[in-house]
Order: structure tokens, then sequence, then C-alpha cells
């Protein structure tokens, strides 16, 4: 009994069913990287650049360094690496690394010491058969924030989440996962703000303290633990540095920053054409029209329904003259159907994802039975690309990219679907996650391609970490519910942590009638969201922004009309975004990090719109909210009236207005409206100055909305200061003149006569501007809407190409 007794004890501590990789057995210091071998594994600590630093570690050498995600190469530069008897210390000037050798852990520190982010004691990285987990020890009043497409709250902590691109139709407010992975988040402790991407393709699990109370982890079913940690002062810092790894979103063609109108389905033609006529005759901005499954034959893909659409380029090239772009849906499933072209030449060319004995899988979508393109190799992408020129040749100028979870009736792709991975073949749990992201690769790299000189416009449901290279992402099928309004706003707000900042929500909700009072809300805040599209589904009631009524209808136009105008705002800050990766809608989470009001529940939907609008999203229905006002002074939208930051105030709500504030010292460049993007505004940019105690300066960008020019210099880019008392407008760069001959500013908060203007002085006359108009009086026995505006101070100075230096 004895010997049987210590032969299973034995066992017990030979046969852990958890596997850590033990103590540090060798370390080969290298120029600015570590290798680690351990009892059971072996590690890679990379110095990336001064603020990022890579962890690998597997139960084998890591393999071959490949990434869809990461395209940046690591920074040259000299790290300061050391080690004792105890521990190796990486040091940078941003950070300093302590990896322990017995057991082996990882710490990330400040360069004055203090903990930023540690791997849990007794726990660190582990294995569970191929299952890899790393533990991260949960800091005092941690909050996380990000990872993408998630549900819930802006605060993450206490939740857990799984990252597996799902066909999600009518999710709930509460539902995981969804559309998209984007396996990277920010954690807040302390003052302090680290971001942790975790590059790994398999369905992975992300835990910031559920159901425990100790540590954070990350995890994946397979592949290797793979993250890279960013470590800066602030959260702009730690987003800049992702977007450096893994890209930023190129330049969009302007008309996409405009109003779309969608359904599924608009046809025939004549019923794209009544909408795009009644949309100019009611005088909404716009500037596409998105045409869903129902204009192909019979959903095949590359096909045009013939009774339908007759003339698909005729159709196209006649809603051009009205000023309207036509974008498609295109979903990757191709019918399995002798004599459909897109079917044979697939099979011919080889390009359709297999079973591992060979065989094309076969999933059933919209069509029937299909086959799928690989993306994953470049052959499946070649094939695309050229398939993709029928479009444009349609004269279509944008391309939806739908159903790439992959989805298929039932949801559960067999594993034992393979995909060439770039010549590297692995199965469907690896592939799953970067499936869509390689279909937007194709489609975007494809329509450059085809032309050269066009933007093209790409759209998609799904995709994972870098999606922003290729495309704009909408938050697929949501529904005609209060809380999904309030729920979209914070998805749009967590992608824009995430590196996404081109995004947006089907306005008005897919499944389900919105309400009146329900539509015209959503389509308030969806005018300060990036991409601005209506939408419902089949065997819904219309909802274009006339359904509801007239009292909607003229809320709509208000605020489509509102967006007209802040067009070069918007695209100055899609600009910025192209440069640092900063989104468009920005949580206060972004700026006020460590403000505990900001994660409140009450108001973790409030957002900015880019960096100086405050927008307050409610619930349609409600009448009094509360509202938190960051730090600052605030200038309400359209009246001008001040709230101080720091405190919270109860807003009365209104049917017709969204609450909408301006931030002290903010410059905000509008223009005169137009019905969509191919009508040239007045040649007046109206600059609306904001008077405040604080420095601010804004980048202020044109260029021609439309092709590449503006990579050979083809901009116009002038820098505007603002600091107590005095305005500077910076000579321009840039070899494209502006298209606006003069600048009127428009001063708010001032109160004076006079202004200087280098060095002349000039009169400023008092005015009002509004920013919404009077909805009118609709019932004979109510009271009339008087105008709201702001009392200005007005005065206009030619556009040149010096330095203008104003005293204020």
């Amino acid at each position: 009994m004895i010997v049987f007794l210590l032969t299973a004890c034995s066992f017990a501590a030979t046969a852990q069913p958890v596997r850590t990789p033990g103590k540090v057995t060798a370390v080969a210091i290298g120029a600015q990287d570590v290798k680690l071998t351990t009892q059971l594994g072996y590690a890679y600590i990379t110095a990336y650049s001064p603020a990022v630093i890579r962890v690998r570690i597997d139960k084998q050498p890591p393999g071959k360094d490949f990434s869809y995600a990461v395209i940046a190469e690591p920074v040259a530069f000299k790290p300061r690496i050391s080690q004792n008897d105890d521990a190796v210390t990486m040091e940078t000037d941003s950070l300093t690394v302590r990896i322990t050798k017995n057991p082996f852990t990882v710490r990330f520190l400040t360069p004055g010491g203090k903990v930023i982010n540690t791997d849990e004691p007794g726990l660190g990285t582990s294995w569970i058969g191929e299952e890899v987990t790393t533990y991260k020890t949960m800091q005092e009043g941690e909050r996380f924030i990000g990872l993408g497409e998630k549900t819930g709250n802006l605060d993450r902590k206490g939740n857990a989440y799984t990252n597996w691109n799902t066909d999600a139709y009518g999710y709930t407010t509460g539902q995981d996962p969804i559309y998209a992975t984007i396996p990277f988040y920010i954690g807040v402790h302390h003052g302090m703000n680290y971001g942790i991407f975790f590059d790994n393709t398999w369905r992975s699990n992300f835990n910031f303290g559920a159901s425990n109370n100790r540590f954070s982890s990350f995890s994946a079913a397979g592949g290797e633990m793979n993250y890279y940690f960013i470590y800066h002062t602030d959260v702009a810092g730690i987003i800049r540095s992702y977007t450096g790894l893994t890209g930023r979103i190129h330049l969009p063609p302007l008309w996409s920053l405009g109003y779309q109108q969608n359904r599924y389905s608009y046809y025939p033609d004549t019923e794209v054409y009544r909408i795009a006529q009644t949309l100019r005759e009611k005088q909404i901005p716009a500037d596409g029209i998105t045409l869903d499954i129902h204009y192909m034959d019979a959903y095949k893909l590359f096909t045009w329904n013939k009774t339908r659409f007759p003339d698909p380029a005729g159709m196209n090239a006649k809603l051009g003259k009205m000023g309207f772009k036509t974008t498609v849906i295109v979903d990757p499933g191709i019918k399995v159907e002798k004599g459909y072209h897109a079917y044979e030449n697939g099979l011919q060319s080889d390009i359709f994802i297999k079973y591992s004995d060979g065989q094309p899988y076969t999933g059933q979508v919209w069509p029937g039975w299909c086959h799928f393109p690989d993306f994953t190799g470049a052959r499946g992408r070649e094939w695309w690309k050229k398939e993709i020129a029928a479009y444009s040749r349609a004269g279509v100028s944008g391309l939806w990219n739908d159903m790439n979870e992959i989805a298929t009736w039932g949801q559960t792709m067999p594993n034992n679907v393979l995909f060439n991975f770039e010549g590297n073949p692995v199965t469907h749990s690896q592939a799953h996650n970067v499936y869509g992201l390689q279909m937007i690769r194709a489609s975007y790299e494809g329509s450059r391609e085809i032309a050269p000189d066009k933007r093209p416009f790409i759209l998609t449901r799904a995709g994972y970490a870098g999606l922003q290279r290729y495309s704009a992402i909408w938050t697929g099928d949501n529904r005609a519910e209060e809380d999904h309004m309030l729920l979209g706003v914070r998805l749009l707000n967590s992608l824009g942590l995430s590196g996404v900042p081109f995004s947006g929500m089907d306005i008005g909700g897919f499944t389900g009638n919105p309400t009146p009072s329900l539509y015209a809300r959503w389509m308030q805040i969806g005018a300060f969201i990036p991409y601005c599209r209506s939408h419902t589904g089949i065997n819904t009631k219309s909802a274009e922004p006339w359904a509801f009524g007239e009292e909607v209808l003229e809320i709509c136009r208000n605020y489509i009309n509102l967006r007209y105008r802040l067009l070069p705002y918007l695209y100055a800050n899609f600009y910025e975004a192209s440069q640092s990766g900063l989104p468009i809608m920005r949580t206060l989470a972004l700026t006020d990090t460590h403000d505990p009001k900001v994660y409140d529940p009450r108001f973790q939907n409030q957002f900015c719109f880019g960096p100086s609008i405050l927008v307050a999203p409610f619930e349609s229905r409600e009448n009094y909210a509360p509202m938190y006002f960051p730090k600052g002074s605030w200038y309400n939208l359209y009246d001008d009236s001040r709230e101080e930051g720091g405190k919270e105030k109860m807003l009365s709500l209104s049917f017709h207005q969204l609450p909408v504030y301006v931030k002290e010292s903010s410059i905000i460049p509008m223009q005169s409206l137009i019905q969509n993007t191919t009508e040239k505004p007045s040649d007046t940019l109206f600059l609306h100055v904001y008077k405040g105690s604080v420095k601010n300066e804004f980048v202020y960008y044109e260029d021609d909305g439309e092709t590449y020019d503006y990579e050979k210099g083809g901009f116009y880019k002038r820098t505007i200061r603002y600091e107590p008392g005095q305005l500077t407008l910076d000579k321009p760069s840039g070899k494209r003149a502006s298209k606006f001959r003069h600048i009127q500013l428009v001063l708010h908060g001032f109160d004076q006569e006079k202004m200087t203007v280098n060095g002349r002085e000039m009169s400023l006359q008092q005015s009002t501007t509004a920013f919404i108009q009077p909805i009118s009086r609709f019932d004979p026995q109510g009271e009339a809407n008087p105008e709201i505006n702001c009392h200005v101070l007005k005065a206009t100075v030619a556009n040149g190409d010096e330095t203008v230096e104003i005293r204020l």
C-alpha cells in the first residue's frame, strides 16, 4: 500500500496538467533582444521600440516570424540590457523590463521603478494542452478598455470575452463574441496606462477579473504566446504606437464621409432612382446609395439581376450626375453551379478552401451551397482582384464586404478545412479570425490596381487587428432599440481605442422598426459618427428620413446639414487619423483617462467628435438626464452658454436637439451647406474660434478628396494655433491651393470691437450664427419654435500663403 501511494504521488507530480516554463537555464543577450531557455520552454523578449516590448513564449523555440497584423519592423536603437543571478533587465528611455529567472516571469516598470504591469506570481505563462495563457496581476482599482468590437460597458473590469468572428444577427447588448477580432486592450491604474496586443489568430479569451479577484489574463487555443507591451504616459501615445505596429488608415474618398442611404434592399433600378430623387427633392444632403444582395442574379456574386437592373453602368452614370456614388455588397460564397463563371473559373484557378483530403469545402449561404475563395493565399487574392473589376466597369464606387466571418448556415465550419496561410497551410482553427481581414485586403488592393488614382471605399463586417489599413467597419445587424443605439456608440468608441477610426453602425437599427423619436435621435447621433449610414432589414417599414413624418424629417435634415457644414473639420480629423491613428470618435477615457466619472455607466456613452465637440447621447424617450462635463470650460453648441468642467448637470432634453458642446479654445473649420461632395461650397472657410484659457492647435487639411495626389504633395495643410489673446495661422504647406479664397473668423465668447491682423487693426462685426434651424410649428395650437443662435463677432481675411498673426 505504501509503495502504491508513493507511486501515485510521483505520477501526480510528473503529470501536472498545467505546464509552466519553469526556471531559466540559459540566456543569450543580443543588441536589442534577449533569448531565454527555460526548463520547459523558450522565451524571446525584444525591444521593438523604446515604448514597445515584444514577448514570445513557446514550448519549442519560437518559429517563423509571421503576422497578418503587424507591418512594422523593430526600431533600431540600443536598449541597456544586463543580468545577474536573479534576473535579466532591459531598460529603454520609456520603461524597464525585469525578467526573473526562478521562476521565469516578466515585469514592466516605469524608469522610476513603479510597477506598470507584471505576471501574476505563481501563474505567469502556462499551457493546458495546446492552450496557452498569460496571467497578469490585477492591480488595485485597475480598469480595462478597448478590445475592439465588444459589447458591454466602457470599463471591461469583471468581464471575460472571446475572440471568434461570429455572424451575430440581431445580437443582444451583452452578447459575445460578435463580428470582429482585435485582441488589443488598454489597462489603467494608479495614474498609469499601458497597452497589450496579443497577436494570435486562434480563438482567444480575455479575462479581466471575471469569476476571480486575482488576475487578468489572455489565452489562445493554440499557437505561441506572442504579445506586444506598450507603455506611454497617455492613451493617445499608446494608440499611436499600436497603429505604428498594425498600420493606419489611408485617407478615404471624401464622398464616403457624406450621408449614405441603404436598406435591405433597394430594387429595381426605378426604386433606386426614386430614393435618389427624393433625397434631392427634400434637400437631404447625401453622397451614397448602397445596394444589398437583391441586385444580384439569384444572389450569385459578380452578377446583376437583369430584370431589376438591366443597365447597371447606365444607372450608376445617371446617379453620378445626381451626385451619388454606389456601393454594392459582396459576399465570399461562390455558388456551386455549373456554367456560373465565378464557380467554373474558381475551380480552374484552384482558389477555393479545401478539406484535408483535397475536396473543396462547401457551405450554405444566400445562393445555396457555395465554395469560398482562400484569401490567405496570394492566388486567391489575385483571382478576387480580377473578378471585382466587373464592378468598376459598371461604375460602382464602393465594395461592402459582408458575411466574411466566414458565415455559413449552421455557423460551424469544420476545423479540418485547410487554408493556404501564405504557403504555410493551417486549419480553420487558426485561419478563421483573419479570413475577413484578407478578404478586405484583396478588395482594397484590387480596387487600387483597377483604378490606381481613385481612392476606393471598402466596408467590412469582420476583421482582425490591422483591418484599418484596408477598410471601414460597421457593427453588423443591430436592433432598432434604444439600448442598441447607445451600445453602438460604445462599440464605435472601443473600435477607436483599438486603432480603427473609420467605423459606423446602422442608423435606425437593422432588425425591427424604430419609433419616430428613436430614429430622430439616432440620426442626430449619426451626424457625429465617422461612417454615417441609415439602414434597415428586409420586411421592415421604410426607414428613410421622410418615412417618419415631417417633424422627424426636419430634425434629420438639420443634423445632416450640420455634418456637411462640418466636413472641413471632419476631413482634417481623418487626416490626423491617417498620421497618428487617433480616432474620430473619442471616448472621454482617451483624454480624461484617470477621471472615474467617465467610466460611470451614466456618462460612459459621452464622446468627443474629434478633439473639440462633446456629444452626449441619450435614449429618445428620456426627458431629463445627467451629463458630466470633463475638466475645462464648455460652450453649448447652439447658444454658446457656458458650463464649467469637473461637474455633473441634470439636462432637460429636447426631442429636437441632441446635447452637444464645444471645448474652450477650440478651432473648428466649417463650410457653406452643400447637397453632396461633388458640389463646391462657397469660397469662404468659416473658422469658428472659442475663447478659452488654454493653448490649442488644429491642423487644417485639404486635398482633392478623390485621388492619391496627396501622396505626391498635392495637399494644402495649415497649422492654426490658439493661445489666450492670439490666433496664428501658420504658413501653409503642400503643392495644392486651398479651395477657399477667404477665411471668415467667427469668434465665440469674445467681447471686443477690434482685432489686429499682422499689426493692422480690423473692426469686428457683431452678428449671430445658427447651427440648426427651428422646427416648424406643426400643431396650429402649439407655440412656434424660436431660432436658437450664438451671438458672435465676425471678420473676414484673405486666405493667403503667408503666416497670419491675429491679436484678439
